[in-house]
């Protein structure tokens, strides 16, 4: 991110992206709270991509840098929190469970930022006590610094649907399968299998974000069925792909 702009607050409000827009890199001396009540919003930082489709929300800490970039029709909605006030201790950004009840405390948040009355304030309050009970979901792909596992990294980003182990990967770019399992845990904190997944399921949610086929969002991000990337979105989305679109 070579230029970052900086906002000092960080605002409170709602805002339409259309397919494929951006928000440039910058970043604010307040925490933030991102949801994505339509569409799939993903937020880039140099450590890597948090991504969010409907029921997920990401906490962006104070002074992180990030970007913005909608997948689908997104409709943005943005909390800001002063930096002393972390009611989820987190320094890192964090993608996290959006259940009914917090999902509506934020739209009816996010509807007047210049409202300054007791109820807001009270609003606010039952908010972050959400917050506090939202589960944290490991809906990240972290960015290689080492360019060994950068550059397999670039080949499963390019060919979802890749089938190749990594031992066939990592002959492709002349680095041992060892090497790169030792990479994968000690920069990721996650095995091949593991990141690979997680790599799927974004582009997964690039595609359906794009009124995809299911069948065929299986094939072009490398299940063998349907039914197999049905099994892996349900279980880490909490409900099928065929109604991720409608849920939006």
């Amino acid at each position: 991110m070579s230029s970052i702009r900086h906002t000092p607050t960080a605002p409170t409000r709602a805002k339409v992206l259309s397919a494929g827009e951006r928000i440039d890199a910058h970043r604010h001396d307040d925490h933030q709270i991102v949801y994505a009540g339509s569409g799939v919003l993903a937020v880039t930082t140099d450590a890597g991509t948090w991504f969010a489709p409907g029921n997920r929300a990401i906490w962006v800490p104070a002074g992180t840098a990030h970007a913005h970039r909608a997948h689908g029709h997104l409709d943005l909605y943005l909390v800001g929190l002063p930096a002393e006030d972390n009611p989820l201790g987190l320094d890192a950004p964090t993608v996290l469970a959006v259940g009914p009840l917090l999902r509506e405390l934020i739209l009816a948040y996010t509807r007047d930022p210049d409202d300054e009355s007791p109820e807001r304030r009270r609003l606010l309050a039952v908010l972050r006590d959400q917050l506090r009970a939202s589960p944290q979901q490991p809906l990240r792909l972290p960015t290689a610094t080492d360019p060994r596992l950068a550059a397999v990294c670039a080949l499963v980003h390019a060919d979802p649907a890749d089938p190749r182990t990594l031992a066939a990967l990592g002959a492709a770019t002349g680095v041992g399968e060892r090497t790169l399992s030792r990479l994968f845990r000690h920069e990721f904190g996650m095995t091949f299998p593991q990141w690979r997944t997680q790599s799927r399921l974004y582009h997964a949610l690039r595609l359906l974000a794009e009124d995809t086929p299911v069948t065929t969002v299986a094939h072009r991000c490398g299940w063998s069925s349907a039914s197999a990337f049905i099994d892996v979105f349900r279980r880490s989305f909490g409900y099928t792909p065929g109604t991720h679109n409608r849920r939006a």
